[in-house]
C-alpha cells in the first residue's frame, strides 16, 4: 500500500508552469518534514524543495523564487507549484515523508514526470 500518493506532471514550453500534489495519511503528514525531489539518468536524487509541519521552508538555489511547496492540513497535501519552467527542471519529481524524529520512518511516492521541451 502506498504511503504517498502523487499526482500532477506533465510536458510543459519554456516559461509555462505545472502543478505537483502528494497526498499522505494523517498520521504521516502531522509529523513528517515534507519534500520534493528529482532526478534525471544522469544526476542524483536532489532536493527542490522542503516544508516542515510548522511550514517552514527551504528551495534549492536553482528554483527559488520559481518554485512554491506549500502544505495543507485539512487536505493533507504538499503541493510544488512550478512557474517560469525550463529544461533543466526536466526530471522526475518524487515527494517524501520524513519523520521530524529520526528514525521513524521515511516515505516516498512512485515519481512522476516533469518535462520542459526545449
Amino acid at each position: 500500500q502506498a504511503q504517498l500518493v502523487e499526482s500532477g506532471g506533465g510536458s510543459v514550453q519554456p516559461g509555462g508552469s505545472l502543478r505537483l500534489s502528494c497526498g499522505a495519511s494523517r498520521d504521516i503528514f502531522v509529523s513528517a518534514n515534507m519534500g520534493w525531489y528529482r532526478q534525471t539518468p544522469d544526476r542524483q536524487r536532489e532536493l527542490v524543495a522542503l516544508i516542515s509541519p510548522g511550514s517552514r521552508k527551504n528551495y534549492s538555489h536553482s528554483v527559488e523564487g520559481r518554485f512554491t511547496i506549500t502544505r495543507d492540513y485539512a487536505k493533507l497535501t504538499v503541493d510544488l507549484q512550478m512557474s517560469m519552467l525550463n529544461p533543466d527542471d526536466t526530471a522526475v519529481y518524487y515527494c517524501d515523508a520524513k519523520s521530524v524524529r529520526p528514525g521513524r520512518f521515511n516515505y516516498w511516492g512512485q515519481g512522476t514526470q516533469v518535462t520542459v521541451f526545449p
